[in-house]
């Protein structure tokens, strides 16, 4: 069995008086395609800028590798991990090249500056991200859907064996959807571990080889979908009614809500 590349314990994180995690407990195995869901503030967004360390919880631990994180320098961190956080904003009058050229900013310092290899590794993130087309447009000027593209390039760049996604899917349609989680699926098949936080069940389920179902702070359940999930753990945590069946595409499990009528749930 792979060991974890991210192990928290008892992670706490407050945002003023108000705890946002609840001593969550969450291993992320090496090579896995971990898929975050659960309702709107029950802390996905939380959990992933904590186990980046964006943001700094109250108490517990992270590892990465088996290597506690704190005390880590940013530059270290950001060579083993990327994140795509939601809604980045990019400098103004900034082209897209330029944009995920900032993906190299961990693998430089004083006496290593700009190489090829740097070269290659913008050159191939464009290329992953289907971006390459727009590389000399700036930033502001691009669809919301190829914003996201760009700023998914850039974290690619910084060619980490840990990438998280937080909501890589907004403001894209479903063929662009479909894209971005089929290259979540290439990045896992070339060994990196892909942490992403999804709102649509039934894609997370489909791609997912494992699930991170998550409630009012807390992990409520982790595993691969088929084992874990049920039409009861839907109700529970979404509030809502279902039946669960097998997706005739991929064998997954597929949720199909059932009707709601004008009068009440």
């Amino acid at each position: 069995m792979n060991r974890p590349a991210i192990r928290a314990r008892n992670l706490v994180v407050e945002y003023g008086t108000r705890r946002v995690l609840d001593n969550v407990d969450v291993d992320i195995t090496e090579g896995s395609l971990s898929v975050i869901i659960g309702p709107n503030a029950c802390g996905k967004s939380t959990l992933l800028r904590a186990l980046a360390r964006m943001l700094l919880s109250r108490s517990g631990s992270i590892e990465l590798f088996g290597r506690p994180i704190e005390g880590e320098s940013r530059k270290s961190i950001a060579r083993q991990l990327s994140m795509l956080p939601q809604s980045p904003s990019a400098p103004e009058g900034i082209v897209v090249e330029d944009l995920v050229a900032r993906g190299r900013y961990p693998h430089q310092g004083l006496l290593r500056q700009w190489s090829k290899q740097d070269e290659i590794a913008v050159e191939e993130a464009m290329a992953a991200a289907n971006v390459l087309e727009l590389r000399e447009r700036d930033v502001s000027a691009l669809s919301g859907g190829q914003r996201q593209r760009v700023w998914i390039a850039m974290t690619l760049a910084q060619q980490t064996p840990i990438v998280l996604l937080d909501e890589p899917t907004t403001y894209l349609d479903l063929s662009h959807q479909l894209d971005v989680l089929d290259l979540a699926r290439d990045l896992q098949a070339a060994g990196k571990t892909v942490v992403v936080v999804l709102h649509e069940l039934n894609l997370a389920f489909r791609y997912a080889s494992e699930v991170i179902v998550m409630r009012e702070g807390g992990i409520v359940v982790q595993g691969r979908p088929e084992d874990v999930v049920s039409a009861a753990l839907i109700e529970d945590v979404y509030s809502v009614s279902c039946q669960v069946v097998q997706d005739p595409e991929s064998g997954t499990p597929l949720v199909v809500p059932k009707e709601r009528s004008l009068t009440g749930r």
